[in-house]
């Protein structure tokens, strides 16, 4: 073989080492990734029944200072949380030192500070576990049990997104009555045997107070975020305008999702990410209601989109309202970890996961069966719209590796 057959020979075996070796390297980070993705899965499934505990591993400091020191840019609590359970005992014993209306907004919801001055937000039981919501998917008063099921879901999805929820029975004679502000407690009446309250918010009215069977009231408490990370509120790209005849640019214009990579905080870093995860699990629970989002502020896109208000979920089992997923099949782009997590979650699995997780509760049965097995239904919806968009574009275009390092200094 002549000199010069030999160097080109020589040279082309070179380029395939070279291509070979980084199509493998490629694979076995790929292949690392989704085994990592895989014992995620497992941790989080070992430790989804957590009980109401009161005892603390750090004795020296409170389930106050534990639950603030979890919070960090990308995340509310951490993958391993074994204090989880005496936070949320805390949350559902501790004493009611002082009771207020809620900060503002359109439902009625009360601030509460419990003993050792941790603010939590309790949300009323307007509804029966079995109650159909009519009408528009963000129709009705608030479900205080969906803030329950939303923050065990956020923890099945692997999100640790949304802030730390747990059921509670409180004596409003005696509880709160007492700790009341003037402006709450001038809210206060009696229907038949039953003590109600209206609040103070946008729809709170008179004429539909929150009524407790008696005395006692079931809700669910909601621990307020440390105040050294103030919330910065945004627009969703996708929110509704709630205006009969009148639709949004998303809803008519299907390039609408490269009008918004094009645009700041979207056009880099994690948060278009997080609006479609934030996409399906608004979808699993049904709602509707995202209209604004919050995170942390002057982030400039890097933090979390935190989940909060999750209320107005789990109002019609049998309502799957598919334009809550418009960032998914918009943008055809998704977490290659949100997509394996769904995939684990296939089968029955996430209905067994989402039922163990709040069985420990306090309001348990915290979700109806059909609210459970709708849950399962919609996750297969979910995931043939990511199949749809894979056949579409291909999986290297719609399945993104996004992994954020979490910083817990």
């Amino acid at each position: 073989m002549k000199l010069k057959q030999r160097v080109v020979l020589l040279a082309i075996l070179l380029v395939i080492f070279i291509f070979t070796k980084v199509f493998l390297i490629d694979n076995l980070d790929t292949s690392a990734a989704n085994r990592e993705d895989q014992r995620a899965f497992h941790r989080m499934m070992a430790s989804l029944h957590v009980e109401l505990d009161p005892r603390l591993d750090h004795t020296l400091q409170s389930p106050w200072e534990i639950a603030a020191q979890w919070v960090v840019p990308r995340e509310v609590y951490p993958e391993e949380t074994p204090e989880l359970g005496a936070v949320l005992h805390a949350m559902t014993t501790k004493k009611i030192i002082k009771a207020d209306v809620g900060y503002k907004g359109t439902q009625l919801k009360a601030l509460l500070i419990l003993e050792g001055g941790q603010k939590v937000v309790f949300k009323p039981k307007r509804y029966a576990r079995d109650y159909v919501v009519e009408g528009e998917p963000y129709a009705g008063y608030d479900r205080h049990n969906a803030e329950v099921a939303a923050f065990h879901l956020d923890r099945i999805l692997g999100f640790r997104r949304a802030p730390v929820v747990v059921g509670r029975f409180v004596n409003l004679r005696t509880e709160i009555k007492p700790v009341a502000t003037e402006q709450l407690l001038g809210t206060f009446m009696t229907v038949g045997n039953n003590t109600c309250f209206y609040g103070k918010c946008y729809y709170c009215r008179e004429t539909e107070p929150a009524c407790a069977d008696g005395d006692i009231m079931e809700g669910s408490v909601t621990l307020w975020l440390p105040d050294v990370w103030p919330l910065q509120k945004h627009r969703h790209p996708w929110g509704r305008t709630y205006r009969e005849g009148k639709l949004a640019r998303w809803e008519y214009d299907e390039s609408y999702c490269d009008a918004v990579k094009k645009t700041s905080p979207y056009d880099s870093g994690p948060r278009l990410l997080d609006i479609i995860d934030t996409a399906i699990f608004d979808y699993l629970i049904g709602n509707a209601d995202r209209h604004h989002y919050e995170s942390f502020q002057d982030d400039e896109g890097a933090s979390m989109l935190i989940l909060l208000d999750n209320a107005k979920s789990f109002g019609n089992p049998a309502l799957d309202e598919r334009s809550i997923l418009a960032p998914l099949y918009q943008c055809c782009i998704i977490r290659v970890s949100t997509w394996n997590r769904l995939n684990y979650l296939k089968n029955g699995v996430l209905k067994t996961a989402l039922k163990t997780a709040m069985s420990h509760d306090p309001i348990s049965p915290v979700l109806s069966d059909p609210h459970l097995d709708a849950l399962d239904q919609r996750l297969l919806s979910i995931l043939a719209t990511v199949k749809q968009c894979t056949d579409q574009f291909g999986p290297d275009v719609v399945l993104v590796e996004d992994r954020m390092t979490l910083s817990h200094l």
